[in-house]
């Protein structure tokens, strides 16, 4: 059965939300299955939408990683389009002044760190201070419902790659998230079990570094390379499956290949980087080929890289202010520099983290 997603059911019934001026939160990933902008077929469906409001990399996503577009009108539906990115508080609530209910439909890929559910999580924070209500149209989690993976978010370590405490790989919607943190609506999809894989749809790159979804798959490991003085692969054809610097040689492989870790297969590679970390130089590297999804583990198979070029390269390797940010914590961090391993640190994760109201959907591993 194909996926029909929230935007698509409110598309076919409008009751299903308040009257009041609509506004829309979203991007070039909210779409419909014929990928027509879900504001264009909410508005031919007669809905009262007043305004779009962008994330990061912009509604229209020319931005890239920490930049969004500058506001204007949106030539699909002639609305006006605020940029959201950055505010938060009073500045977030004097945003929506001109809306009387605020709906949510951008794909998520189901990483902690990947910043559109903190969008979200901001944009319904500021409506629990208005008194306004918040829907989400709610969207697949492309690496599917059952899979949880890493630690929860500590506190003091709140940031816009984490604002409360849900693992790295999540195993959540936009809608359960939102059900999780906060008081919101959600229009459910029609389609969807936890045990579902990808979008059900056409795949829409949800930002300039996350192409595919072999991207999306490896990112909640791979991700925290960013913490690191290693290139994650931006600024090429496959950033997050490209991992190199120029002091890794021709040890890491096989080292790599040593540890036998399940569903993945290494390849030692070159790459230059267009742009970000070692940009205009050729870089020594790995690609990470996942042969096997359903036995790869991202988050653990990141730390073992971690551990190895720790060991094989201890005056070269080095950590990034971000880490912490990144994993939620500063246990990665001091794991690495007392020479410690850090798979030791995940714990026996399962959706019983989330509350048992917030999850929406039945399907089993």
């Amino acid at each position: 059965m194909a996926v029909r997603t929230g935007a698509e059911r409110l598309a076919g019934e409008p009751g299903l939300v308040d009257d009041g001026r609509l506004g829309l939160i979203t991007n070039f990933t909210g779409v419909l299955p014929d990928l027509r902008p879900a504001s264009v077929a909410l508005l031919e469906a007669g809905l009262p939408l007043t305004a779009l409001f962008g994330p990061e990399h912009g509604l229209r996503g020319t931005a890239q990683a920490g930049e969004s577009e500058a506001e204007g009108v949106d030539p699909d539906t002639g609305l006006p389009v605020f940029d959201t990115y950055r505010r938060h508080g009073r500045s977030l609530d004097d945003l929506f002044s001109g809306v009387d209910v605020l709906l949510f439909d951008i794909q998520d890929i189901g990483t902690r760190f990947y910043t559109y559910i903190w969008t979200m999580y901001d944009c319904l924070k500021a409506a629990e201070r208005l008194g306004k209500p918040f829907v989400v149209l709610d969207r697949p989690n492309p690496l599917g419902g059952v899979r949880v993976e890493g630690p929860a978010l500590q506190p003091g370590f709140e940031s816009f790659v984490g604002r409360a405490p849900i693992p790295l790989r999540h195993g959540l919607t936009v809608g359960e998230l939102a059900r999780q943190l906060g008081e919101a609506t959600v229009i459910t999809m029609d389609g969807w079990s936890r045990d579902s894989w990808g979008t059900g749809m056409t795949w829409v790159p949800p930002s300039p570094n996350m192409p595919t979804l072999d991207t999306a798959l490896v990112y909640p490991g791979t991700g925290l390379f960013e913490g690191t003085n290693l290139s994650e692969g931006r600024g090429t054809t496959r950033p997050f499956e490209t991992i190199g610097a120029p002091f890794v040689d021709a040890r890491f492989v096989p080292a790599l290949r040593e540890c036998e870790l399940p569903g993945v297969v290494f390849r030692r590679t070159w790459f230059e980087p267009v742009f970000s970390k070692y940009a205009g130089q050729a870089v020594p590297g790995v690609q990470v080929h996942v042969v096997d999804r359903a036995a790869y583990e991202p988050v653990r198979t990141a730390l073992v890289m971690l551990r190895v070029l720790n060991e094989l390269y201890p005056s070269d390797f080095g950590l990034l202010p971000s880490l912490d940010k990144l994993w939620g914590s500063d246990s990665l961090r001091k794991s690495l520099e007392a020479g410690e391993d850090p798979v030791a640190l995940l714990p026996s994760t399962t959706l019983s983290w989330a509350r048992p109201d917030a999850l929406l959907y039945e399907g089993t591993a």
